[in-house]
């Protein structure tokens, strides 16, 4: 038999059974373009929660709405299992789940390990595997394939497997999974070539590379080179603190060259499930060879060191008010990594917060899009934003500028305002304002 054009032939018909391992913010949209293309698509997650409600049709992803998980789940196109069993009949599977780092910087590939050991053991034969989550070149060939040829299996000729980074941003919605390309690397032509196909079904245009390896890598060059420039921007921030110069002006007018310059703006660190951690993972692989990432590590450097230096510039502030950090009252204006999204997976919010509590003061915060912190370990939740808490708090310190913010509001009603983002840009300047 051949399984190759088996499985090609039930891709193109789109009898081709999708098993999603890992339904949170990258698996559960790509478990709908699957579903929404007219595969048949079961999800496998640990979290009971997130199966029952996506059972029930109810979307915990923002970029997932009900109205369209919905119509998915109820049509039969779409369900979820916290038993790998279900996995026993698929035809195509996609790994998405989680790749933390240890406290150590390291990688922890586990969740890849187990839910790999998984999938051996209720059979790859006849199937296409392909990871998704983010890790350290080598993973897909040193990690997953001897685990899947086990039994005897062929890479290539009994099973095929490659590597595709996820790539949405979340919150966007210029860039869909259909718009956004998708980096594939196979481990055989042939596995490239079902690969190729099956993506080819969700999104407009496939980019093919030579190994999964080079695709573990893409992904890591992309969020590796956003880190470093933050790492850059925030930097020259710091510099022009120290020379008296307005950091966002230097910015915008450098923003204006049409060709050689890109624009990054700083903040208060950095946050999200890739920036943060994805260089990590390529400067953990190349100290195995000996090697030190440089510009990596000097650009972890510097932004985890921006909310030490926001802390900072709230203690400068007060002062000049003969104010101390401790027993002020600060309020924190969004806490998500990033605005208009309620995520709040290594925002440096939660870092801010903490610090400001080390050194005495008395903070709350809001955010109309992250009603308590208390899954981060924070006893706090989001309080309404009036004028009268305003003009309460000592000082308040803009974190994320959620486009739901009235600044003129803020500027008007706040005693004292340190502003990380440059929101209040366009508010006039009433001598009351510190920006980053």
């Amino acid at each position: 038999m051949d399984l190759k054009q088996t499985l090609l032939d039930k891709i193109a018909t789109r009898e081709a059974v999708i098993g999603i391992v890992g339904v949170g913010y990258v698996g559960l949209p790509l478990a709908v373009a699957f579903a929404e293309e007219g595969f048949s698509v079961i999800g496998v997650d640990v979290d009971e929660t997130k199966v029952e409600a996506l059972n029930r049709g109810e979307s915990y992803v923002e970029d997932v709405a009900n109205e369209v998980l919905q119509p998915l789940v109820e049509s039969g196109k779409l369900r979820a299992s916290v038993d790998y069993a279900v996995l026993a009949g698929v035809d195509a599977i996609s790994i998405c789940v989680p790749t933390p780092l240890r406290k150590t910087k390291d990688p922890d590939i586990s969740y890849i390990v187990s839910a790999t050991d998984e999938i051996a053991r209720y059979g790859g034969t006849g199937k296409l595997i392909i990871l998704e989550s983010t890790t350290y070149p080598g993973t897909t060939e040193e990690i997953i394939l001897p685990r899947l040829i086990q039994n005897g299996d062929g890479v290539g000729r009994d099973f095929f497997l490659a590597f595709s980074p996820e790539r949405i941003d979340p919150g966007r919605t210029d860039h869909t999974v259909w718009t956004t390309p998708k980096v594939i690397g196979g481990m055989t032509p042939a596995c490239q070539e079902v690969a190729l196909a099956l993506y080819g079904t969700i999104v407009r245009e496939t980019v093919p590379v030579s190994s999964p390896a080079t695709a573990e890598m893409v992904k890591l060059l992309e969020n590796t080179f956003r880190a470093v420039n933050i790492g850059l921007v925030n930097e020259v921030a710091l510099m022009c603190d120290t020379l008296g110069l307005d950091v966002w002006e230097v910015v915008e007018a450098a923003a204006t060259k049409p060709y050689g310059f890109m624009k990054f703006t700083p903040g208060p660190g950095v946050g999200g499930h890739c920036i943060p951690l994805d260089p990590h993972y390529l400067s953990w692989k190349l100290k195995t060879l000996n090697y030190t990432a440089r510009f990596i590590e000097l650009a972890g450097e510097v932004n985890s060191h921006m909310p030490d230096y926001v802390v900072g510039k709230v203690g400068d502030a007060l002062n000049r008010q003969k104010k101390a950090i401790n027993g002020s009252s600060i309020l924190i204006l969004g806490v998500a990594y990033k605005p208009n999204v309620g995520d709040m997976r290594e925002s440096p919010a939660l870092d801010v917060i903490q610090l400001l509590q080390a050194k005495g003061a008395n903070v709350c915060y809001h955010d109309p899009l992250v009603p308590e912190l208390a899954s981060e370990g924070l006893p706090l939740h989001s309080e309404e934003l009036t004028a009268a808490l305003l003009q309460a708090a000592d000082c308040t310190v803009i974190i994320t500028d959620h486009d739901a913010y009235d600044w003129q509001f803020v500027a008007g009603n706040a005693s004292l305002v340190v502003d990380t983002r440059n929101a209040l840009r366009d508010v006039a300047d009433n001598g009351r304002v510190v920006k980053l």
